[in-house]
């Protein structure tokens, strides 16, 4: 069996869990932030108005995702903007659109998710098994910025040698090319890094398709196709606490005490 010398994690639903009512109250502080921006400026929007764009981003940022690319979070926040009234990106002083792109990062932080309760004994775990680790992450309406800050105030940042976030590099998961080039960023093999992930076909398949091990977390999704040797992962586990033991295995050494 070939050693594995670093793992990559997925960071929603595997390091930091959250759920439908964090995400609503987030929406609504962008909503709000964004009503206050532009009524500073001189112009009043209702908030269901706003609402409605701010779906519409969804929806067009989800699109781009299919084809596993993203947008930057300046673009998506310029696309909100322009879903309000066209062009309104154009007419708005850059302090009107700070002021947007602030609230609807800094959101996060008054709703964040919450840390897995073993995130930082799992990461510092698998680095004293001499590992070196790097983060995939799909960012959604957050920023990767956002994320080193908060996985900074957590604890988890420091066990971290690549932290690649699809907002920076304009490509979402499953795409083959975000995998390798967090591999080249950590100077890592496929076949000898296992990737740890909560989505069957983002993190399995996405991940496998590469060369990778995979190890799946379950309970949030479902292998909708089983039949395909691709969804299939080298190992399967409950919760995050039995990554270490099941990298472990893998890796055919022993697990830390």
């Amino acid at each position: 069996m070939a050693p594995i010398t670093a793992v990559t994690f997925d960071l929603w639903q595997t390091l930091l869990l959250d759920n439908r009512e964090l995400g609503r109250a987030r929406a609504q502080i962008r909503l709000e932030g964004a009503q206050n921006a532009l009524r500073a400026w001189g112009k009043e929007f209702d908030l269901e108005f706003l609402r409605e764009a701010y779906r519409l981003c969804y929806r067009q940022c989800h699109k781009i995702r299919e084809d596993n690319l993203d947008v930057s979070f300046r673009e998506q926040v310029e696309m909100f903007i322009n879903n309000i009234e066209p062009g309104l990106v154009e007419k708005l002083d850059e302090e009107t659109i700070k002021e947007i792109y602030r609230t609807y990062s800094d959101s996060f932080f008054v709703h964040p998710p919450v840390p897995h309760a073993d995130a930082v004994r799992v990461l510092r775990d698998v680095k004293s098994m001499g590992l070196n680790i790097g983060l995939i992450s799909n960012t959604g309406m957050t920023p990767g910025e956002a994320f080193r800050k908060y996985l900074d105030q957590q604890g988890m940042l420091e066990y971290f040698d690549t932290l690649t976030f699809s907002d920076e590099v304009k490509l979402s998961k499953p795409s083959d090319e975000i995998f390798m080039l967090t591999l080249r960023s950590m100077g890592a093999e496929p076949h000898l890094t296992a990737h740890v992930g909560d989505h069957v076909q983002n993190d399995v398949v996405g991940a496998k398709r590469c060369g990778l091990k995979t190890i799946w977390i379950t309970g949030f999704y479902e292998n909708e196709n089983p039949s395909d040797p691709d969804s299939q992962p080298d190992a399967t586990v409950a919760d995050l606490a039995m990554v270490v033991p099941a990298l472990a295995q893998l890796a055919g050494r022993p697990a830390p005490a």
